[in-house]
């Protein structure tokens, strides 16, 4: 089992989400983060040029199976990603998960998931 991370651009969080339920991936967390990467976006507050120190992002979490790690990976990539790629799209991160359980049924391991 693994555990997918994805930090996104705010915009993209509906044609991600619809993409993932077009290849059945429906069981989804979505919450809202803040980070830096190495975009400079520049803003203009009274007459002058600031660059923010966090960036407002989207955070999916997705708990798999190993079988379909490719699969949604490879469909967040390509619908995150703005035109052929600007700085800022997102990243995705993997993890191994060691360990899932359903609170209601206590079924733990991929039939959790």
């Amino acid at each position: 089992m693994k555990l997918i991370t994805a930090i996104i651009q705010m915009d993209k969080l509906d044609e991600v989400r619809e993409a993932l339920a077009a290849i059945q991936i429906t069981r989804i967390t979505v919450s809202r983060a803040a980070g830096r990467g190495r975009q400079a976006d520049e803003e203009l507050h009274r007459g002058q040029v600031v660059i923010p120190d966090l960036i407002p992002k989207m955070r999916i979490e997705i708990a798999c199976k190993d079988e379909d790690l490719e699969k949604i990976c490879g469909t967040i990539a390509g619908t995150a990603r703005h035109g052929q790629g600007k700085i800022g799209d997102g990243k995705i991160f993997v993890t191994e998960l060691l360990k899932c359980i359903r609170i209601r049924t206590r079924e733990s391991g991929a039939e959790a998931i």
